[in-house]
């Protein structure tokens, strides 16, 4: 009895190290089926997605306490593991304890003021053995609040530069933003010569996402603080823009569009490769299975940015290099937002196009089922 108690708090112990270790501490993409945060992760958000659907009054709300709530979540399940294991160990050990504690229940609790630090004097370790693990229990218990604690400012901080970024961009493509408006306001304000600069903002902000939000994917559960804002959202607008000047326009520059295009679609892609199943089904009025548009949406798109006085590349040239260009990334986007639950991406306008059953992202828990957090 008092080997399988130790081997399981052993085991336990080394699983709450190893999951710490990986979410925390490695500053990169790290799956793995033993991991304690990924499951408490993953089967609460679908929880707070479910309640939601069925309570649409409180839906966004539940939505945007889920990532900060998580972190805390986390935080209990890690420190009651470690209750757990000591538990386990010192009830191997317990010859070791004065007095002999007659039951798990008892070494658990006396494992909890171990970890806490709180330290009630009615045990005492007076065995060698049963003091080192007491004293690394202690150690562990300070360890995972100041990991978990570094870990919140750091997950702030990157939330805090991502929005920043998404919510100027409310100013010029809308709420929810649209790249044809975007390009459309630039035009208007006569900035044109200044879009390169816009998009050589967004390469640098779309490497500093890929870098954060692919090393610790629980930023991706942080939500806009505006309405009808998403970073998700953001980003396909403007790479659609970038894909439209690349494809549909003359006389703009085009080198920082297409090196914002290539960061951004690597960001699409290192995202969806956590574990988001893609795709989108074929459907009628001539949309596109991949990349999500119709000829017709893309018709109306060069007439606005005729009418806002771009020279234009002719449609039997342009639809077929933009539809090629946006379907590197469509349905990734849309499989990003349909798990997330934000608002989807609006290429053209919120309003202007009916989003037929293909624009639509696959049902979320059909796209994301084995998401790696």
């Amino acid at each position: 009895m008092e080997l399988i108690a130790f081997v399981l708090g052993a085991s336990l112990f080394g699983l709450v190290v190893w999951d710490l270790f990986q979410t925390i501490v490695v500053p990169r993409p790290s799956p793995g089926r033993f991991r304690l945060g990924r499951y408490v992760t993953r089967g609460s958000w679908l929880l707070i997605r479910y309640v939601g659907r069925r309570d649409g009054k409180t839906h966004e709300t539940l939505l945007g306490l889920f990532a900060p709530a998580a972190t805390l979540v986390l935080l209990a399940t890690w420190l009651s593991a470690l209750v757990i294991s000591f538990g386990l160990v010192l009830f191997a050990l317990r010859d070791q304890l004065s007095p002999v504690p007659q039951d798990l229940g008892t070494t658990i609790y006396y494992a909890a003021t171990s970890i806490l630090t709180v330290g009630s004097g009615e045990i005492l370790a007076v065995g060698v053995a049963a003091r080192i693990v007491v004293v690394v229990a202690s150690v562990s218990g300070l360890g995972v609040v100041a990991l978990v604690v570094t870990f919140l400012f750091s997950l702030y901080g990157s939330y805090q530069r991502r929005e920043v970024q998404v919510v100027t961009l409310q100013a010029a493509a809308g709420a929810p933003p649209s790249a044809v408006q975007l390009l459309e306001t630039y035009a208007r304000l006569d900035l044109t010569g200044r879009l390169p600069e816009l998009f050589a903002e967004w390469e640098r902000w779309a490497a500093e996402v890929l870098d954060t939000h692919v090393a610790y994917p629980l930023l991706g559960f942080f939500r806009s603080s505006h309405d009808n804002l998403s970073w998700i959202s953001a980003l396909g607008t403007v790479l659609d823009a970038a894909s439209l000047v690349l494809t549909t326009t003359r006389n703009v520059p085009r080198g920082e569009a297409e090196l914002f295009r290539r960061v951004g679609s690597h960001l699409v892609e290192d995202i969806t490769n956590l574990g988001f199943r893609t795709g989108l089904k074929s459907g009628g009025d001539g949309m596109s299975s991949a990349s999500g548009v119709n000829r017709a949406a893309f018709e109306e798109a060069r007439a606005r940015l005729a009418g806002a006085g771009y020279d234009l590349v002719p449609a039997a040239e342009a639809w077929p290099a933009f539809e090629a260009a946006r379907t590197v990334y469509a349905g990734r986007l849309e499989a990003m937002a349909g798990y997330w639950a934000t608002p989807t991406n609006s290429w053209l306008d919120s309003a202007a196009i009916p989003r037929s059953p293909a624009h639509t992202a696959v049902a979320p828990t059909e796209q994301a089922s084995d998401q790696e957090i």
